[in-house]
């Protein structure tokens, strides 16, 4: 069995943000203030850093960005991460991300996503070889997830979540630290 080429597209989620961006009037760094304004209680508590505009305008260049990152542009858009895949669900609604106040942020639960992974390879007796080959990507990249700390690539952990028929929704989380 291989992965059926259902991959996310980061680039459209990029131009989904400019579309947003011009309509609203606004800069990059202001969409920046305004995705860090909705975990605005949460980012004072943490003293965080916000997001640089590069890491947005970077997305068209690279075609890609971290599944952590996405979250932040996905709660500001109101959308899903499975409504940026080539063939998305008929259901809009499908994998709706849970509700994040001003104290909380979206996380990806990447110690849930590996657990989950790890257990249905053992059930369908496969190396980490072969799924990696099914998943397209290298096998490090998938034993990777046991112990990393911050994030993977949103089109590795979308090829993930295609693999084991679940939402994305299903291992992202509101985050208080």
């Amino acid at each position: 069995m291989t992965t059926s080429r259902n991959d996310f597209d980061a680039v459209a989620m990029y131009d989904a943000m400019d579309r947003q961006r011009i309509e609203r009037g606004l800069s990059w760094r202001q969409v920046l203030d305004q995705i860090w304004e909705l975990s605005a209680d949460l980012n004072e508590r943490r003293n965080s850093h916000p997001i640089s505009p590069s890491t947005i305008t970077g997305i068209a260049k690279r075609g890609d960005t971290t599944c952590q990152h996405a979250l932040f542009f996905l709660r500001w858009l109101g959308r899903t991460p499975e409504s940026f895949l080539s063939k998305p669900p008929a259901d809009p609604a499908y994998g709706a991300l849970p509700a994040a106040g001003p104290d909380k942020r979206l996380r990806w639960n990447l110690q849930a996503l590996y657990d989950a992974l790890n257990r249905r390879r053992m059930e369908e007796q496969l190396t980490w070889r072969e799924l990696a080959a099914q998943i397209r990507c290298s096998e490090h990249q998938l034993t990777g997830i046991r112990t990393a700390r911050y994030a993977i690539a949103m089109s590795l952990a979308m090829r993930i979540v295609g693999w084991l028929e679940r939402p994305a929704a299903a291992f992202v989380y509101p985050a208080e630290w």
